[in-house]
């Protein structure tokens, strides 16, 4: 089995490299989740470590945890990081929280790229971690930023899915390889309710408390003054029977919401945005 997937991992090199060609140095738009991850340590491989750049947006949308854990995995593959401080929360289409807020995310950080880190860094380009299963979902409005700023997929066009990129994670042992998917913060807001960097608090306080709890896989919601807590199955249970149901209670009234609500359907990709992108779409 580990040969197999030692091979999987380096034809996948070989295909980067070939897509990677001409490319003299690369930045790597880079959050620490596995797709940007394996990207990065693809493109470390494929080019060579000193010919690549790891840049991470840092805003009140990004989670002190996650900050952390992505300057690991950088450690770990040996690329650099370089922040980029971005203000997508000044903006107004951002704050308004619509089905296209990641758009002016990305949008944000590929404009902060371009004037602050491609002519510093002499870089060539810029790639970001879309994987071809997010390339035909709807709820990607971030895309359309990376084609207005001309930034590459290189695992779209390498054909590489979730589960494959979860598999070089592991054939490369990256610290974040059954890391779950940690949209930002401001993914936890429903749509058209003013993202605020208030909210944002709350939700990470909160979310930061139950990790600390044992919970892996989770969101918290933001609904005003209730937090609707989303969990993977397994935990469901854990989390409403005595006594870990009241340190749950206490960690969420602690962040500043004054209900904690456990959601039966357990953790939803897109619970927000996919409702809405369909029916437009429709």
């Amino acid at each position: 089995m580990m040969d197999t997937l030692a091979d999987f991992a380096e034809g996948v090199t070989a295909r980067m490299g070939e897509i990677l060609a001409g490319v003299g140095r690369l930045g790597v738009a880079f959050s620490g989740g596995v797709d940007s991850s394996v990207l990065l340590a693809l493109a470390a491989r494929s080019l060579g470590r000193e010919r690549v750049v790891a840049v991470l947006g840092v805003s009140a949308s990004l989670a002190a945890d996650e900050r952390t854990a992505a300057h690991e995995v950088a450690r770990h593959i040996g690329v650099a990081v370089v922040e980029v401080a971005t203000r997508e929360g000044d903006r107004p289409e951002y704050q308004a929280n619509g089905p296209d807020r990641c758009f002016h995310c990305r949008d944000e950080l590929f404009t902060r790229i371009d004037d602050e880190v491609v002519a510093a860094h002499r870089l060539d380009a810029v790639a970001y971690g879309e994987n071809a299963d997010d390339a035909v979902r709807l709820d990607r409005p971030g895309s359309r930023a990376a084609t207005e700023h001309r930034v590459l997929r290189p695992l779209v066009d390498a054909g590489l899915d979730k589960a494959a990129v979860r598999r070089i994670a592991r054939a490369f042992d990256l610290p974040c390889a059954d890391k779950p998917a940690a949209p930002c913060l401001a993914s936890r807001i429903p749509h058209f309710s003013i993202v605020s960097p208030e909210k944002l608090r709350q939700i990470e306080r909160a979310e930061a408390a139950l990790r600390r709890l044992g919970f892996a896989d989770l969101r918290v919601r933001h609904h005003g003054e209730v937090a609707r807590i989303e969990l993977s199955g397994s935990d469901l249970v854990r989390a409403v029977t005595d006594p870990l149901r009241q340190a749950v209670h206490a960690a969420v009234t602690a962040a500043g919401f004054r209900f904690a609500a456990v959601d039966l359907a357990g953790v939803q990709s897109g619970a927000f945005t996919l409702p809405l992108v369909s029916v437009s779409h429709d």
